[in-house]
């Protein structure tokens, strides 16, 4: 990414400190933007993204209040893998957060996913030919 294109973006002093006694570094509202851009380019691409929440330098202040913010929309998912996976679209369609955790429940990963359906989501062919085969079995069944 060209130096040109990194936003900046300018807080009041004392805003800053207000934020800085909640815990909030700043970065969060940058990290809104970039959620914005990827999910034009979602729209005008098909493009899918990711960002991985635990690689940014933010705090647990910025992502409660990220969390807040994009709020939690009408599909959830969870998966039991080796640990948890909750997969939430946000009140913005679209964009997900996915979390996983280990099999001790701590997290182990957290994204933004900006996507029309995560990957985690979607069946694997051999799944749906092994369901194929369950619903032969069943309906010769029928006979």
């Amino acid at each position: 990414m060209p130096l040109d294109a990194i936003p900046i973006v300018v807080i009041n002093p004392s805003e800053n400190s207000a934020a800085a006694d909640r815990g909030l570094s700043g970065n969060a509202p940058v990290l809104l933007r970039e959620i914005a851009q990827l999910t034009g380019r979602l729209l005008d691409s098909g493009e899918a993204s990711a960002i991985d929440l635990r690689a940014l330098p933010l705090t647990p202040a910025d992502l409660d209040w990220l969390r807040e913010t994009l709020g939690r929309g009408q599909v959830a998912a969870t998966l039991e893998a080796e640990g948890e996976s909750t997969l939430t679209e946000t009140v913005c369609p679209g964009v997900w957060w996915v979390t996983h955790h280990n099999e001790n429940g701590a997290v182990a990963s957290e994204f933004i996913e900006v996507t029309f359906v995560p990957e985690l989501l979607k069946a694997h062919p051999d799944d749906v030919r092994i369901g194929l085969e369950h619903l032969e079995l069943l309906i010769s069944d029928l006979s």
